[in-house]
């Protein structure tokens, strides 16, 4: 096609608004949309939104009356559901010819504009819309079951009952897209037999992405309707699914995984058959190839329209990545998508199993003589214990081998566990959100002495003999392979000797009971002590010599179906796996019987089951990557800081009421972290308790009830604290401020009353204010509390010399100062040790709190000898706990961790980069007004053009994230800024990682202002 007739064919925006005047009386904005057949184009009037549709030259009344006609029936069917309704010219027409100036003879129609976003333009697809567009799919495929049309019947090229046309143009392929068209080709003809006995209706052929219309909320978009009935066709029905698929999971890193929510909504609103899903694979692979093979046609046809190639690249991409997906997974997995048995020969296995008599002793015969003792390796098993044991799996190794050495027994267990040893990089796999380590166990282990003996369970024969090349996994592995009239399954035997298995060669036959193999030495194993991993597989899914032993817990549905239970054939009470609570129940419970004032993070709450450093992991195994637990100082559950306890509890835990070497040792080297001038400890449990004592100090030092604290201010949960929190009396439940506190504003030099630079004195006169005021009531301040920087304010940096100012007015007027470190002390602001420092002044009294115990219930006030004195009026001041011995080694091992690890370096160097990083993206998206805060203790402010907070997209950010395993969390009196206080472990890597995922969830269609 030469360049003047491609432009002959084309309809201009101009010609397009004069045809909506001229015939429809409508004036508006008109932009151009894609479109294969029709010239489409957006009007938008002052009224509302319509969509113009410009035939090619003398397309067939009879065609478009079709559609006209089709529409028409399902608006009838389905009058809840959105479809684009025709409009009718000035002559009362729905479809009228229009001549063109080339002379043309065109045919136009008026529809009614749904709004929305096109699905190819949303990101993410998420589970929740892609289930939704599933249904509304199966709500259409049910609608036009009783709706027949002579046209619905014409040949088609996009009609996949017709797919094979496309062999003519194999020739437009290179040599590798030659096999990929190819392979799929085949399957397609060898399906004809039963895919042509599937069941048959209209369909609407043509959910594209282009095509789909997705509703704006923020939160859970949901597919609004699906437009351009154009391509509707008889044909069998599992096609119109196999459309939606080809184009709905396109640039998904795994597809496979992104079709189950599509299925699964399409087949709760039409039910599918099980031999429809039979052939599902490869009709979905033929709809992309009818694709690319049009796409193929059209370059050469009609190089200069875009629309024709508008998904080459990406269905290209994913028949690559479906070819390399195993049929019969895909079968299973479309299965477990519809709420069936995953594995279609899973309740064939589970019949035979019942009836067998199996034991472990078949298996193993020398276990006759030991004592059958389950072994615990889930994530949250107190016998792995800290992480540094299954990091170094030799101490864990070990510890087994001793244990079935010196107490004769036979340890098992492992089906279905998720296992901490698993958490590490080689088990990690990129899924379509972040990161999904494969943790969950799939066999039986059985742990014994080296060289136990293995026998066969079930007559069979050699699958495959291996000597794995990553012993981890198997070591030497063999394979049995067993028919049992229609039932063939096969039996997996890893971590061997070699030496049992020279004997043995494919095809070998090998009778029940017969000796197999022995267990390997550790030698052979890796570092594994030496144990038989025992596995039943019911497909092999093209495996040769290994199968996976380890699924991930997404996929786990499908692998425990072609995995059965082992202990279904040895029906041993031990091996049962243990029933996990519902979280729905463990929510209930809370609700009832832990407070209903106690909250949950995340719109999908977590259970966290085990620490390891700058990570959180929960029940599955699963790496969460924390940004917010400043409690956790040194690292969660770092090994120094629990040996530490450990150790300490072994030996004494008291009271401070006798001498001890701990309290001593662990006070000298925190007191030398301070300015001289704070010279006196006293140790308590919580940051609440701190301030609480600080409290009592100031009001014993001055004789003085009235406190001065910040707005929106947080300092614990006693009463006295709430006392003096803003951020609590003024919120929810809050009885307002006491006659005894006086909040002074937030000094935010973003969004405060002041702002810009040099807002520190203008905000320090507003503590003046404070003092004359209660000055005024013949009474005086007891004192003055801030945090170093506001926590809860939205990590609000204080303005230079506002605390200077602030505690000037405060001692002149005979006052205390407080500073609350609870938060930001211990070098997180990185330029400094204390938070206070950065502002050049000395507090009379410092109050600190968990991150001193790594979480642990420690916290201590230090303050000046003068106000120690004061407090000391006579009044004994004891706390059971306050300083007891294993609080004290387990604080002076934080501060030696911190020293040794270099934590407030790190704080300053990995905190100043995140800081930099963060200012960059700030020029790249708006809607991240400020970045501030020093070290790990950063905030940031996301606000409209006018300042306006936005906490429904700041909400958005940190429940995204979490979906990518990055744990943030939001804070600030409007709720729009998101936190970031880490581990001080938290590395460069780290902030990598999360600043690549911030970036790629502020690109998503929904965060677009």
């Amino acid at each position: 096609m030469t360049e003047s007739t491609y432009q002959q064919l084309q309809i201009s925006t101009s010609l397009a608004e004069q045809i909506a005047f001229e015939f429809f009386n409508i004036k508006g904005i008109v932009s151009p949309l894609a479109g294969e057949i029709d010239f489409n184009f957006k009007i938008t009037s002052s009224e509302k939104s319509y969509i113009l549709k410009v035939s090619r030259p003398d397309a067939a009344l009879e065609y478009l009356t079709f559609q006209d006609e089709l529409l028409k029936h399902l608006e009838k069917k389905s009058p809840n559901f959105k479809y684009p309704k025709s409009f009718r010219n000035t002559d009362n027409q729905g479809i009228f010819d229009y001549i063109d100036a080339h002379g043309n003879n065109r045919k136009v129609r008026l529809l009614e504009w749904i709004d929305g976003h096109l699905y190819s333009a949303v990101n993410p697809k998420s589970e929740s819309l892609r289930f939704s567009l599933g249904q509304k799919c199966g709500q259409i495929t049910n609608a036009l079951l009783d709706f027949n049309h002579a046209l619905a019947h014409r040949t088609f090229d996009w009609n996949l009952a017709d797919a094979l046309w496309v062999e003519q143009y194999v020739g437009l392929f290179s040599e590798k897209e030659l096999e990929i068209i190819s392979f799929f080709i085949e399957k397609f003809k060898a399906i004809q037999p039963q895919y042509q006995k599937l069941r048959k209706s209209t369909i609407h052929n043509d959910a594209n992405d282009n095509n789909i219309i997705v509703s704006h909320q923020l939160q859970n978009p949901s597919v609004e309707a699906i437009i351009d009935y154009g391509d509707s066709v008889y044909s069998q029905i599992i096609n119109d699914l196999s459309v939606v698929l080809a184009y709905g999971i396109m640039d998904f890193e795994q597809p496979l995984e992104a079709a189950k929510a599509i299925i699964s909504g399409y087949h709760q609103q039409f039910p599918l058959l099980d031999e429809e899903l039979q052939v599902l694979y490869t009709t979905t692979a033929m709809r992309l190839v009818i694709s690319v093979t049009k796409s193929a046609i059209n370059k050469k046809k009609e190089p200069e329209n875009d629309y024709l190639l508008i998904s080459e690249k990406s269905a290209w991409r994913l028949l690559e990545q479906w070819k390399n997906i195993s049929e019969s997974y895909a079968y299973y997995t479309f299965r477990s998508a519809c709420g069936m048995t995953p594995c279609s020969t899973y309740e064939t296995f589970v019949n035979y199993a019942q009836n067998s008599n199996w034991t472990i002793e078949d298996l193993i015969p020398e276990s006759k003589n030991k004592i059958i003792t389950p072994l615990d390796l889930s994530i949250a098993s107190t016998f792995i214990g800290n992480f540094s044991n299954y990091i170094n799996s030799v101490a864990l190794d070990d510890k087994i081998s001793r244990k079935v050495r010196e107490e004769n027994v036979l340890l098992v267990g492992g089906y279905g566990e998720a296992r901490p040893i698993y958490t590490t990089d080689a088990f990690k796999i990129k899924t379509n959100e972040g990161y999904e380590h494969r943790t969950i166990h799939i066999g039986v282990d059985f742990w014994t002495l080296a060289h136990t003996a293995v026998h066969a369970l079930e007559d069979g024969e050699v699958f495959s003999c291996h000597n794995n090349d990553h012993p981890k996994d198997y070591g030497p592995t063999l394979i049995l392979r067993h028919q049992l009239n229609d039932l063939v399954f096969y039996t997996l035997y890893g971590h061997l000797t070699k030496e049992s298995l020279a004997d043995k060669f494919i095809g070998k036959a090998i009778k029940k009971g017969e000796k197999i193999a022995q267990i390997g030495v550790e030698a052979e194993n890796g570092a594994w002590s030496p144990h038989l991993h025992f596995q039943i597989i019911l497909d092999m899914l093209g495996h040769e010599n290994d199968f996976i032993g380890v699924s991930s817990p997404s996929n786990w549905p499908i692998f425990s179906s072609i995995c059965p239970d082992p202990n279904l054939l040895f029906k041993t009470p031990l091996l049962n796996s243990k029933k996990r609570i519902d979280q729905l129940d463990q929510i209930n419970y809370r609700k009832q019987h832990l407070g209903k004032s106690l909250s949950l993070s995340y719109d999908k709450p977590l259970k966290i089951v085990r620490g390891e450093m700058q990570y959180l992991i929960d029940e599955f195994g699963q790496k969460y990557l924390d940004t917010v637990n400043n409690v956790a100082h040194a690292g969660h559950e770092h090994p120094k800081v629990v040996e530490a306890g450990q150790q300490q509890m072994a030996v004494l835990n008291t009271n401070t009421r006798y001498l001890n070497d701990e309290i001593l040792a662990f006070a000298e080297e925190l007191l030398a972290t301070f300015p001289e001038e704070l010279s006196v400890l006293h140790f308590v449990n919580s940051g609440s308790e701190a301030n609480e004592l600080a409290l009592r100090m100031a009001k014993a030092m001055t004789g003085e009830k009235d406190i001065i604290a910040l707005e929106i201010g947080y300092h614990g949960n006693t009463q006295g604290c709430i006392d003096i929190s803003s951020y609590k009396f003024d919120g929810k439940g809050g009885k307002g401020c006491p006659e005894n506190t006086h909040i002074v504003p937030l000094p935010d030099a973003f969004r405060g009353i002041y702002q810009g630079e040099n807002t520190g004195e203008k905000y320090t006169k507003h503590v003046e204010e404070a003092i004359l005021k209660v000055q005024s009531k013949n009474r005086n301040v007891a004192a003055f509390i801030a945090e170093s920087i506001v926590s809860c304010g939205g990590q609000i940096d204080l303005p230079e010399g506002y605390l200077k100012e602030a505690y000037r007015y405060v001692r002149e007027a005979g006052g205390v100062c407080i500073a609350d470190e609870v938060q930001v002390g211990f070098g997180r602001v990185g330029k400094a040790f204390w938070g206070f420092q950065l502002q050049g002044v000395v507090p009379d009294i410092v109050t600190m709190g968990k991150p001193i115990g790594n979480g642990h219930p420690l916290a201590a006030v230090v303050c000046t000898r003068a106000v120690a004195d004061a407090f000391a009026n006579g009044m004994e001041y004891f706390n059971t706990f306050g300083g007891n011995p294993v609080s004290c080694a387990i604080g002076r091992q934080v501060l030696q961790v911190i020293k040794e690890d270099k934590l407030q370096e790190n704080a300053l160097e990995v905190g100043e980069y995140l800081k930099k990083q963060l200012k960059n993206l700030q020029q790249s998206y708006p809607i991240i007004a400020d970045v501030r805060g020093e070290g790990l203790f950063l905030g940031i402010e996301l606000v409209d053009e006018n300042k306006t907070p936005l906490p429904d997209e700041t909400n958005y950010l940190a429940n995204r994230m979490k979906d990518f395993k990055i744990l943030m969390s939001v804070d600030g009196p409007q709720h729009n800024v998101l936190k970031i206080k880490p581990p001080m472990c938290f590395s460069k890597a780290n902030a990598d990682y999360m600043l690549e995922v911030l970036t790629q969830v502020l690109n998503e269609s929904f965060m677009e202002f």
